[in-house]
């Protein structure tokens, strides 16, 4: 089973299901973010509809009504074989030989601003079995809210690890449903006696490049954490946040770097770290992770744990929204919930309202009143932009140790790297000595000392 959208398949139709658990406003907003995620991948939203059900766990996930519906949005195209709402009777037939055509002349002119969807969407997670039956329903491909996340994950992924991580969860995503939709296939074994079907060779397949792909990821997990012991002695501060909050934007102004920052939704995949800019003495890194979203794939946080390793080992945690976003509060939860989920509990943390160029100055005002202890940001501003460079070194600093190192004249190469590696505070140059007062971390003042104690 393949992800990837036709190239003809542009016109993508959004449905949402209301639950009593899933309604109102947080439907709204779920379904407005849908419609992103879908632009996001290069589809044409052409419009939206929405129904009420119990569960999204039913075996029809739409109701015959609602079905009909649709089907005529989606050009009449599919085969129709749904239980009966009123009994166990199996119904088959077209939609139209289902329900009373004179149904769709009720339908309003303004739902059918197009000829027809070519792609219908959930803004919620179907079991391969729906997925198969909406799609025979419809006669159209149907698409899931994991399935759109996971194609923009394969799409955006650039590094090796990324790659290996987004491939992972896209095959656990496709195992059950190529099960599901092989299964009626009724496929003949191959050749003579007891041989593999072509369902079973299938799944195997998968099951042999998911042993290949996670043997090659935990080669390069390893890598990546000899990196990060390599950079552990320094002080690392992690952007995370909501995706399409502004990270690599921020990330870009604090660092002078050229981190790729897009306006649309996951255009970061892969961590990246940079010294902080203008450099400090010891150096200050940041990096800048993957962004999250609602309802993010469970798969998805499984593969991405080692991406978000570096949010772990941050001393300090940046929280960044996009503070012209009504809905930033919900994300928010949505950033404590997956950290909390990977082990990122204890590390200290500032919340970054982003984005206050999109807001009027009452509108600051009122979110620094609501959160006092953030800190109002724009990447454009460059005073912003150095206030918030010097808040994080001021909080490196607060965790360094003050000392005063002698060092003899006859040390050669001592005084060139304490420099480069600490911050010298103060000097003083008596007859036989320089006495040094300088800024470090435990692990690289120990060092020094046992150095010194060998001359």
């Amino acid at each position: 089973m393949q992800l990837t959208a036709k190239a003809s398949l542009t016109n993508a139709l959004l449905i949402s299901i209301c639950t009593p658990e899933f309604k109102g406003d947080e439907a709204t907003e779920s379904l407005a973010e849908l419609a992103r995620l879908v632009t996001t991948l290069g589809f044409k939203v052409v419009g939206t509809q929405s129904q009420k059900q119990s569960s999204t766990k039913k075996v029809n996930v739409l109701g015959l009504g609602k079905l009909a519906e649709i089907a005529h949005l989606t050009g009449n195209k599919g085969e129709v074989a749904v239980e009966a709402e009123e009994g166990d009777d199996l119904v088959e037939g077209t939609i139209e030989e289902i329900i009373d055509e004179s149904s769709f002349a009720e339908l309003p002119s303004e739902n059918l601003p197009f000829a027809c969807a070519d792609v219908v969407v959930f803004d919620c997670d179907l079991s391969p079995s729906q997925l198969r039956n909406v799609e025979n329903q419809l006669g159209v491909e149907v698409f899931d809210r994991t399935g759109i996340i996971i194609e923009i994950f394969s799409r955006h992924a650039r590094t090796k690890t990324a790659k290996l991580q987004v491939e992972i969860a896209r095959l656990n995503y496709v195992a059950p449903r190529l099960r599901e939709t092989s299964c009626g296939d009724k496929e003949r074994q191959m050749g003579k006696g007891a041989g593999e079907t072509t369902l079973e060779l299938n799944r195997r397949k998968v099951r042999d490049q998911l042993a290949e792909l996670k043997r090659e990821l935990v080669s390069v997990q390893n890598e990546m954490k000899g990196r990060r012991t390599q950079r552990s002695e320094l002080f690392c501060v992690a952007l995370v946040g909501y995706t399409n909050a502004g990270k690599s934007s921020l990330m870009r102004s604090i660092t002078g770097s050229d981190v790729e920052g897009e306006n649309k939704l996951f255009a970061t995949l892969d961590t990246t770290v940079r010294a902080l800019f203008p450099i400090t003495q010891p150096r200050i890194l940041v990096s800048d992770t993957v962004g999250f979203i609602k309802k993010l794939p469970h798969d998805l946080v499984a593969s991405f744990h080692s991406t978000l390793a570096e949010a772990q080992d941050a001393s300090l945690l940046l929280y960044v929204v996009d503070a012209s976003d009504p809905s930033f509060r919900a994300q928010l939860d949505v950033v404590h919930g997956v950290l909390e989920e990977v082990g990122v509990e204890d590390s200290k943390k500032l919340l970054i309202l982003n984005k206050s160029d999109l807001l009027s100055a009452e509108q600051q005002q009122a979110l620094m009143e609501e959160f006092p202890e953030a800190m109002m940001t724009s990447a454009r501003n460059p005073a912003d932009v150095k206030k918030l460079h010097k808040y994080i070194v001021g909080i490196a600093q607060d965790e360094m140790i003050e000392e005063e190192i002698i060092v003899p004249y006859t040390a050669n190469g001592i005084i060139g790297e304490i420099r480069s590696r600490m911050s010298v505070t103060k000097e003083e140059y008596e007859s036989d000595h320089i006495k040094l007062t300088v800024r470090s971390n435990a692990i690289d003042l120990a060092r020094l000392k046992k150095r010194m104690l060998s001359l």
